[in-house]
């Protein structure tokens, strides 16, 4: 990308305040993913009933439990911490796969049309027939709860906002007047789908992801919620917000914590996608 380019995007960003806290949100999230070693001040599968239930601020001797603890005798900061990394590896690789599918049969798709468009939208008429989150929880009932089929399922699940999109752009660019020359210079199908309309329909992708991340991190934390996600030990903002169903009148900390840090994320990321929506259109 050229400079004057990044002055731009930096230009644009500044401009847009909302943009702006929603960059600084997500930073804030991602450093939390990548340094939780550093900065989650205990473990947070270290279990201690003598400190069960604590509320925010508690403090025992120089420890000082900021967020509470929960039903364990946990730390529900560090375990919201570390649970950050979960939400984000499995909504990063869920959207990576997602992504790839369905821009490849968009392309191809929209492409050479004819029979090979008609079996690709079929398959994505199908899918859309069935409710999204009762064919997830089919599959996961099927395959069994892990963070790997987690991952599988909301990726492949994901690809037909894609496909659909880009394929509808696919349909114009294919008759513009730089196609017609690309393939009177003699150049292949492959060549042109990936070196002339993929860069073409980039920025509509990023668009698309920015606002698919927010919702497979929601579908993530549902599933986790219901059991079907990732299971525990390990912390998932979904299945602190179980735990904490059963305290919510008594230890309201257990799942109003992880609800706010749910609620920021996918706010800071719906902020920035639209913002992203605007600078590109």
């Amino acid at each position: 990308m050229p400079i004057s380019r990044y002055k731009k995007v930096f230009h644009s960003l500044w401009k847009n305040k909302r943009a702006l806290i929603g960059c600084f949100i997500l930073l804030s999230v991602v450093m939390g993913a990548i340094g939780a070693a550093f900065i989650s001040p205990y473990d947070p599968l270290k279990q201690d009933l003598t400190l069960r239930l604590k509320p925010p601020g508690w403090r025992q001797g120089n420890n000082i439990y900021w967020l509470g603890t929960d039903y364990l005798g946990r730390d529900v900061a560090s375990r919201i911490i570390y649970g950050t990394r979960i939400t984000l590896l499995v909504s990063i690789f869920a959207l990576f796969i997602g992504a790839i599918l369905g821009i490849t049969v968009g392309l191809v798709s929209g492409y050479f049309g004819g029979k090979i468009d008609t079996m690709f939208m079929r398959l994505a008429d199908i899918q859309l027939s069935f409710p999204f989150i009762l064919l997830v929880i089919a599959i996961i009932a099927v395959l069994g709860p892990s963070t790997t089929n987690l991952i599988l399922v909301l990726g492949i699940t994901g690809w037909v906002i894609y496909a659909r999109i880009v394929r509808s752009e696919v349909l114009s660019l294919r008759e513009r007047e730089f196609i017609t020359a690309a393939k009177a210079l003699g150049c292949s199908d492959f060549k042109i789908i990936f070196s002339h309309l993929l860069p073409n329909v980039g920025a509509t992708c990023i668009v698309i992801a920015t606002l698919e991340i927010a919702r497979i991190i929601l579908f993530e934390s549902g599933l986790s919620f219901l059991g079907l996600g990732v299971q525990p030990p390990t912390p998932t903002w979904g299945s602190m917000l179980a735990e904490g169903r059963a305290y919510l009148f008594t230890s309201w900390w257990l799942a109003t914590f992880p609800g706010i840090a749910l609620m920021l994320t996918v706010l800071g990321i719906n902020v920035v996608g639209d913002w992203l929506r605007d600078f590109f259109v």
